[in-house]
Parts: structure tokens; sequence; C-alpha cells
């Protein structure tokens, strides 16, 4: 089922296009990957999916009817890239304020916040300020507040910065949970190597306008260009042949290209031929940054990508 869908939305600031007649859907249960680098118009997205901005033109359907931001906003959790925290607050009495703020009771809020503390390890946080905080520690916190209502859309802008590999895969495993118990996660970044781990479906965009949208596998599919990895002691052996081209060379591994119509078998029948052993012999699809940078090579763009990489 369609949880939310884009119909040519487009959103100016002044004389810019920040967003130019994109359009997607994203089903119920899903992990949502909306990509691109800084600057390309991603938290514009989220903030018109939000209520934050109107757009200017198109429609944002929310569960089958025109999105209403005074009744839908219940039913999202939106975790913006900018800490969304008062900073002199105490984080017990916060996380309280904002989950009422969703419509939880006093009774019900306490009792999903002491669940999620434990969860994160963070009872003995309930009497410190947000001030006090590290990054990373006002991430997790930042992660808790927005998921605690249990919203059927949850909306996380970046909720990797600043946090070490144990609190990002603390932070990972949650999304999946979440996924798992029917939300539907759009999980904005520019991080791609993130996405390939998380998400189902993406869209890429760059300069406000939808350059790929699909799901990863799909994706990377389409852009596949017959290359294979082989392994195989081969430092003794001449390789020469119509069936592949050799792109890099080691003693125990290969990378191989298919020629003209060749297919695999068509290779490991060659190398039995040769009396090479093989090892392993597996695909190489081309990664989310390949594929980006692809398609803008040349752009600034390209280049920030290539600097992720």
């Amino acid at each position: 089922m369609t949880i939310l869908e884009l119909q040519n939305v487009q959103k100016y600031f002044a004389t810019q296009k920040a967003v130019d007649d994109i359009s997607f859907t994203i089903e119920q249960g899903s992990i949502f990957g909306l990509l691109g680098p800084n600057g390309a118009g991603k938290t514009t997205l989220l903030r018109m999916i939000t209520g934050i901005f109107y757009p200017d033109s198109g429609r944002i359907i929310f569960k089958g009817k025109n999105f209403d931001p005074v009744k839908d906003v219940g039913n999202i959790g939106y975790m913006p890239e900018e800490r969304g925290l008062y900073k002199k607050m105490k984080i017990g009495e916060q996380a309280l304020y904002l989950a009422q703020l969703k419509g939880l009771s006093r009774s019900d809020a306490l009792k999903k916040i002491k669940a999620w503390f434990v969860k994160f390890e963070m009872e003995s946080w309930w009497n410190k300020k947000v001030e006090d905080l590290s990054k990373g520690m006002s991430q997790k916190l930042q992660f808790v507040t927005t998921v605690l209502h249990e919203p059927e859309l949850i909306i996380l802008d970046e909720p990797f910065s600043g946090l070490d590999p144990v609190n990002a895969n603390l932070i990972k495993d949650e999304i999946f949970n979440l996924a798992k118990n029917g939300s539907t996660v759009i999980f904005s970044t520019h991080r791609m190597e993130q996405v390939e781990e998380i998400c189902d479906h993406i869209v890429l965009v760059n300069k406000g306008t939808k350059i790929l949208d699909g799901s990863v596998t799909q994706i990377k599919n389409q852009f596949k260009e017959n290359v294979y990895r082989l392994g195989a002691n081969t430092s003794a052996h001449n390789l020469m042949t119509y069936i592949f081209e050799v792109i890099k060379h080691q003693p125990n591994e290969l990378l191989l290209k298919l020629l003209h119509d060749s297919t695999t078998n068509d290779v490991l029948k060659f190398f039995i031929s040769q009396d090479i052993p093989i090892n392993s012999f597996n695909e190489v699809l081309p990664t989310l940054n390949e594929i980006f940078i692809r398609l803008v090579e040349g752009t600034p763009e390209a280049r920030q990508f290539q600097t992720i990489k």
C-alpha cells in the first residue's frame, strides 16, 4: 500500500528552483532513501512532506488523501539534520514534553521514554541538560524523541551524523525494527554507502531534479557493466582471449570484463580448459557512488561524491 505520494512538486525560493517537478511514491513499511549531494533539494522536500513548507505547485498525498499538516502531523516523526532540542532543558523533561506534544498521556510517555532510555543506555542522562551532551549523545536523544509516539511515517535527515560506529549500528538496527513493525522510514543522506545497507528503494536528486528512482538492486543492475571478480592463481598463465578483458590482475584475483556476447559459462570453460583452478567467481555491481558520478561526471556534485567515496 502506498503511504506517501508526491505528484509534480515544485518549490521556489526567490528565483531559485529548489525542487523542480519531482514525483515519487513510498510504500508502507519500506525504508526509502532520499539521496543527493548537499544543496540538492532533499531538505526542502522533507520540509514540504512535514508541512513546514508548502509546495508552490503539485500535490502531496498521504494515506490516499491530500496531505493536511494540521491533521496528519501526529502520524509523522521528523528528525531534522539540525538539532531541534532545547539546550537548557533537562533531558528527561524534554523527552516527556515532546512526547506529550505528539498526543501521548504523561503516564504513557513516561513508560515509553524509560523503555527507550534503557534500550539506548541513557538512564543516567535524565537530569542532564542537552548542552552537556556530545553531538553523538544529542543525536541519540533526538532519535528517541522522533519515534516515541510510534508514528506511521518516520523521517530521518542524516541520522548517523556525529555517531560512533557502535551507536550508528544501534540506530541502524532500530530503523530495521521500526520498518519490520510497520512504520515507513524516509532516510535522507548524502552518504551512499549507508543507503546500500539500509534502503529498499531510493530516489536520487541533484539540483532539485530527480535523476534516479527505483530499488537499490534494480538501479545497480541497470548500470552494471559485465564485470566479474574471479579468484584464481593465474600468475603463470597467458590470459589473452576474445572472451574477456582483464581490468585488474593480482596473483590470486582477477577483475574481468566480458566482451562481445560472452557469458559467464564461456569464462568458466576458458579457465577449465587452461587447467586453472577457480576459487571464487562473482559479479561486481557498481556502487551508488559510482553510478551518481557517472551520471553527473565533471560537475561539482560528482567531485563531491568522489571525495565521499
